[in-house]
């Protein structure tokens, strides 16, 4: 089969709509336009019956029942209300929240507000293969905690915490347990019940549904969860989310909830092979590639590889026909290295070097060879252009080189 470029391997970022998806949201665009919370007609009562049922299918997927499902922007604003809502409501029983290090942005600059307020917050270091340390955790625990925050898998490297633990000990403790899902649901089985999580941020556009809507889980028994709304006006949402209801939006969520939970096991193994595919065939090829994090806790559909004396900028642009994401983060005019890769401990110039390569349900093998020849060729050219990889193969330890400066 022949391969359309340009290729796209960025599903972490985001995913393309599924026809299917698409396909159940238009009606709701002309036809049934109405607005939920319109009560007295019929257009309002078909919106509504179709914001049920997406709830109904958001909760299946992760072993919820519907009333736990909050419908928000996207997973931006579930991590905003999750973690503020909750330091808002108990803020009398308690002020330490803990996190960890490699959370997403959303995450870390909402506790970093919090800050700003009084709370205390623990940053949790990871260990080298990017999971969080349940001794480090255990250790980190105060009589003032009041919530643990740990991301089900990270965004960037892939690797899945032991999140069963951590909900286990939160629970027995009597703190509340919120969990970024974003890249695990969908891609692997997430059981709230199982897990003892308590507030879990879904977004629709990481499993191929539309952008701007997201979900959020919220338990309502055993215990309880009651969270401070961060928008006010109207009600919605059993008080904890007011705005009118994106309705197409929220159709498009569900329904991409239902097909991950039918097509999730056949997905799964395609994506891991695909991924193992990438894997050896630049391992085959390449010397000097090294994958960031754990590979036996990781989602399937993740590969993160440094490759040694490339820059990734330049490395990017010799692929441009391949979307990807670099380890490096353009900040103001500077490049800096991705904050997760230094959290592993990768030094800053390996960190500068690596790609994240995220496979998704439409990428096939034959776009999978086209990479691996693709990235072989260029890393190939750029190195024969670096002294300092050809200083390498001839045994000189250029960590103990001393640069002479002007």
């Amino acid at each position: 089969m022949a391969v359309t470029l340009p290729i796209y391997m960025d599903n972490h970022a985001t995913t393309p709509v599924d026809p299917r998806v698409l396909e159940a949201m238009l009606p709701y665009f002309t036809g049934k336009f109405g607005n939920a919370a319109s009560r007295n007609h019929s257009f309002g009562w078909s919106a509504e019956e179709a914001v049920e049922n997406a709830r109904q299918q958001v909760a299946s997927l992760i072993n919820a029942t519907s009333k736990e499902i909050i419908f928000t922007s996207g997973a931006t604003e579930s991590d905003n209300l999750m973690i503020k809502g909750i330091a808002e409501m108990f803020r009398e029983k308690g002020n330490h929240i803990i996190t960890q290090s490699i959370e997403h942005k959303a995450v870390l600059d909402t506790c970093k507000n919090l800050e700003k307020h009084g709370f205390e917050v623990t940053y949790l270091p990871v260990q080298r293969d990017g999971r969080v340390s349940l001794e480090d955790l255990k250790a980190a625990i105060k009589p003032t905690t009041i919530l643990i925050t740990i991301m089900y898998a990270n965004n960037e490297i892939g690797v899945i915490n032991p999140i069963a633990e951590i909900g286990k000990m939160a629970k027995e403790r009597g703190i509340f347990f919120a969990v970024d899902g974003v890249q695990a649901v969908g891609k692997i089985p997430v059981d709230v019940q199982r897990d003892n999580i308590d507030l879990l941020a879904i977004s629709a556009h990481k499993i191929y549904g539309p952008k701007g809507v997201g979900a959020l889980y919220v338990r309502r028994r055993n215990p309880r969860v009651q969270l401070s709304a961060i928008i006010d006006g109207g009600g919605h949402e059993r008080g904890m989310r007011s705005g009118t209801l994106n309705v197409p939006g929220i159709v498009g969520l569900g329904q991409a909830c239902e097909i991950a939970q039918k097509e999730m096991p056949e997905e799964s193994l395609k994506l891991r092979g695909l991924r193992d595919r990438l894997k050896a065939g630049l391992e085959a090829r390449l010397d000097e590639v090294y994958v960031n994090g754990s590979m036996e806790h990781r989602l399937p559909n993740n590969l993160n590889m440094s490759f040694a004396y490339v820059e990734g900028e330049s490395l990017l642009m010799g692929i441009n026909d391949v979307a990807v994401s670099s380890g490096s983060a353009c900040t103001s005019a500077t490049l800096e290295p991705s904050y997760v890769l230094k959290a592993l401990g990768v030094g800053e110039d390996l960190a500068h070097t690596s790609i994240r390569f995220g496979l998704g349900r439409f990428n096939t093998q034959e776009e999978v060879d086209y990479v691996i020849e693709k990235m072989v060729q260029v890393v190939t050219k750029l190195r024969e252009l670096s002294p300092l990889y050809e200083m390498a193969k001839e045994g000189i330890d250029i960590s103990k080189m001393k640069w002479q400066t002007a």
